[in-house]
């Protein structure tokens, strides 16, 4: 992810109204349109930048949230562009999609962002070979696990990723505790405590499914 390095043009992103892109930035800013574009190919680590921000203003009590966000976007040449779920349309849009990280402060009632990572286009092959987007995401939290982790080592997700290609890979190689809404057609099973029959073949390891549509105490 890129950042511009002329902060001192802070007040030029406050300040414009609607769109902002670098020939607005040229226009109220100090700088050539060409010097704003430079400024965006250097990357910047928004990531530890915001953790640092977040150890100094918030509290101890906060969990990490994680979500996708889908952006309207058109043209042929837009890096990443692609086919994206947005929620808002319940369907599949053209466009572009980020893959939101943030810290809640649970005492503050605040999100606070942490980092935003571009969502490869699947169609144009841009994914590892094997790799779903559903490991994509995975290897998101996976991979900034440790610096995430100095925040909270509780994650809350929605029910798209209550699933085991995502919950197994953070599960086994991170600290994080995954905390999300279970999807309508989960497949619960009891585990079997029983005892064993002693007869070949795998030993039983389930003992029926859990019926969601019962309550607690059976009604």
């Amino acid at each position: 992810m890129a950042t511009p390095v002329y902060c001192r043009d802070i007040y030029a992103f406050l300040s414009i109204r609607g769109r902002i892109n670098f020939l607005q930035l040229a226009r109220y800013g100090k700088y050539h349109e060409s010097t704003y574009r430079m400024g965006f190919e250097r990357d910047f680590d928004f990531l530890t930048f915001n953790i640092l921000l977040v150890e100094q203003y918030c509290g101890a009590n906060c969990i990490l949230g994680f979500d996708p966000t889908y952006l309207n976007k058109s043209g042929k040449h837009t890096p990443g562009i692609g086919y994206f779920y947005s929620g808002t349309a319940g369907k599949h849009k053209r466009g572009l999609e980020i893959a939101g990280i943030a810290v809640v402060d649970v005492d503050q009632n605040t999100a606070y962002h942490l980092e935003a990572i571009q969502t490869p286009s699947a169609r144009k092959s841009t994914l590892e070979d094997g790799q779903s987007i559903v490991d994509h995401y995975a290897n998101i939290i996976v991979s900034r696990s440790a610096q995430l982790s100095k925040l909270s080592t509780i994650l809350a997700v929605d029910a798209y990723f209550t699933k085991r290609k995502f919950i197994d890979p953070i599960c086994e190689k991170t600290d994080l505790n995954i905390v999300g809404r279970l999807r309508e057609d989960a497949n619960l099973r009891y585990l079997y405590n029983g005892r064993q029959t002693g007869s070949k073949g795998r030993p039983k390891q389930y003992a029926g499914k859990i019926n969601g549509n019962k309550s607690i105490n059976g009604g």
